[in-house]
């Protein structure tokens, strides 16, 4: 496993974003799927294809954080929130994606599920794609944000 969870880093600490995106979401199946091809979407649009590596792995870790959002995250009548950025002034391009929902006191853990297990394996993919991952409690109000980054080549 070439990354585990890491100190907590606030979203204000990225230097100033190239791209970002930005949208609350039903806290549903139905909400994160259109949240994880919202992110293909921008992210062809930002200049990372359709069917590349950096578009498929951005892809599919915002979609398992979605995922992880809706099935451990979710408070009733809450949505949950996700942000794109692209930090354009970065030599490795990272582009950071952060889910934010309400719930305070589920604090995503990496496990070996069984190998039988049907689900678990979520943030197991997440820190196998990921440069760095990891979790930033809410202030003002209850809730966590889990955020991952993935180094990119930069778009020219």
């Amino acid at each position: 496993m070439k990354s585990t969870t890491h100190p907590t880093q606030p979203a204000h600490e990225l230097r100033s974003p190239g791209q970002e995106f930005d949208m609350r979401f039903t806290s549903t199946p139905r909400g994160a799927r259109l949240a994880r091809r919202l992110v293909s979407h921008r992210l062809h649009e930002w200049g990372h294809p359709y069917n590349t590596t950096t578009n498929d792995t951005v892809t599919l870790v915002a979609a398992e954080l979605a995922a992880n959002a809706v099935r451990h995250g979710h408070v009733p009548g809450r949505d949950f929130h996700l942000r794109l950025t692209i930090d354009a002034d970065a030599d490795a391009t990272p582009i950071r994606i952060e889910v934010t929902d309400t719930r305070t006191e589920r604090i995503p853990v990496l496990a070996s599920p069984a190998p039988d297990a049907e689900a678990g394996r979520g943030l197991l993919l997440v820190a196998a794609l990921a440069t760095r991952w990891g979790t930033t409690p809410r202030t003002a109000t209850p809730g966590k944000t889990v955020w991952a980054e993935i180094s990119s080549p930069p778009v020219r």
